[in-house]
């Protein structure tokens, strides 16, 4: 307790942002406190400047995170897809950009994409390349959080236990954080959409459908990472439904924006693919609004177990499928209300996402800022540097 990891989250939460401040919340001596901080000013994680106000006198010197010196990169993989954006470790984003990309073309073209822009980015925002310390990427399968190695990505060949963090590690003197990427954007909204919800299930309604949880403000994972999976949920009836895991009659064979434009290429509509359905939805097409709105009827009723089961405070829509957001929401909201409990229902707030496109990247490179603040990590990382400085004075 009261580490200099400790004191950096109390600096980067802004729950202090002087020494007298730290010394008073946490009730170490000043002369710990200066320890601690001067540790952080030396490790270039903590700055200290003139505030410029004064009542008199010199003007107080304030804390606060070196943000010129320290960034992170957010990585938003779908199946066609790739949007990155450079952040600096207070959040605010520096540089983004977004490109046509197809997870099929295999993990060394998707991550040497994802290092060219990398390289893009930091180069249009004057940054060093010393100045990322990790990189968070979300990607559209299951992913074993631990080790960062996808496991049998249905829509991703190739992928199946590659070694994503090894890409980059393996060149540059960073972290690597992989996730699934209905985890990124159910962080992504809950740190930059608004919602102001502690419990919180992102649904992401796309080619397939997945489930992000957010429970008392922390991202729920489960023991291997595969918690939310609800795309695969059986739905009563549906057993004609073939879904690409193998079994029939799942969510996102019913519901998913693939099984609706097939659904609308059988009844002689072209159809692509999830945005076509929600092109044909914009214009009018009353095959198509009914559709998607059968569509949120299906993904209401898995959601209203799970509304009495968590007790979410918000359910928030997401992914392409969100984009034709009424005929969907007005699905999902009709089942819900009618067959989850009062008392569940009675604050819940069913919505599209605040942060649209962004979610994703802006996601992962709160994953990555998270790991590079955490207390533990800080620890640790000034002790391997006073190791090394220790080693290196030693005759």
């Amino acid at each position: 307790m009261n580490s200099p990891g400790d004191v950096l989250g109390i600096i980067s939460r802004g729950d202090a942002d002087t020494r007298a401040e730290l010394a008073r919340l946490t009730g170490m001596a000043r002369s710990t406190v200066a320890q601690r901080v001067d540790t952080l000013i030396a490790h270039g994680i903590v700055e200290e400047r003139e505030s410029g106000a004064s009542t008199g006198g010199r003007p107080p010197r304030v804390l606060r995170l070196n943000t010129e010196s320290n960034c992170v990169l957010g990585v938003d993989l779908g199946a066609t897809h790739c949007r990155v954006a450079l952040m600096d470790i207070g959040g605010a984003v520096l540089a983004d950009t977004e490109a046509p990309l197809h997870i099929t073309e295999g993990p060394e073209h998707v991550l040497s994409h994802i290092d060219d822009r990398m390289h893009e980015l930091l180069a249009a925002s004057g940054r060093p390349l010393s100045a990322v310390k990790a990189i968070g990427i979300g990607v559209p399968g299951p992913v074993e959080f631990a080790t960062g190695r996808p496991v049998n990505p249905p829509i991703m060949p190739g992928w199946h236990e590659y070694p994503v963090p090894a890409y980059f590690t393996s060149r540059y003197p960073l972290e690597v954080l992989v996730d699934n990427d209905v985890n990124a954007l159910a962080l992504g909204e809950v740190r930059h959409g608004g919602t102001g919800a502690d419990h919180l299930l992102f649904v992401k309604v796309g080619t397939g459908i997945g489930c992000g949880i957010i429970a008392g403000g922390r991202l729920h994972r489960g023991a291997q990472g595969s918690a939310g999976d609800i795309g695969h949920i059986r739905v009563p009836g549906a057993d004609d439904a073939h879904c690409r895991c193998g079994n029939s009659g799942c969510l996102e064979a019913v519901a998913g924006g693939a099984a609706l434009a097939a659904r609308l290429r059988e009844a002689g509509v072209p159809a692509a693919d999830g945005r076509a359905v929600v092109e044909l939805v914009s214009s009018g097409d009353p095959l198509a609004v009914r559709l998607v709105r059968e569509a949120g009827r299906a993904i209401g009723d898995v959601l209203a177990g799970l509304v009495n089961f968590f007790n979410p405070e918000a359910i928030v829509v997401g992914g392409v499928l969100a984009s034709a957001h009424e005929p969907l929401l007005a699905g999902v909201r009709e089942v819900i209300y009618q067959r989850s409990l009062p008392l569940a229902t009675h604050r819940l707030t069913v919505i599209p996402a605040g942060t649209r496109e962004a979610g994703g990247a802006l996601g992962a490179g709160r994953l990555a800022i998270d790991h590079v603040l955490a207390p533990e990590q800080i620890d640790r990382a000034l002790a391997a540097a006073q190791a090394a400085g220790a080693t290196a004075a030693a005759p």
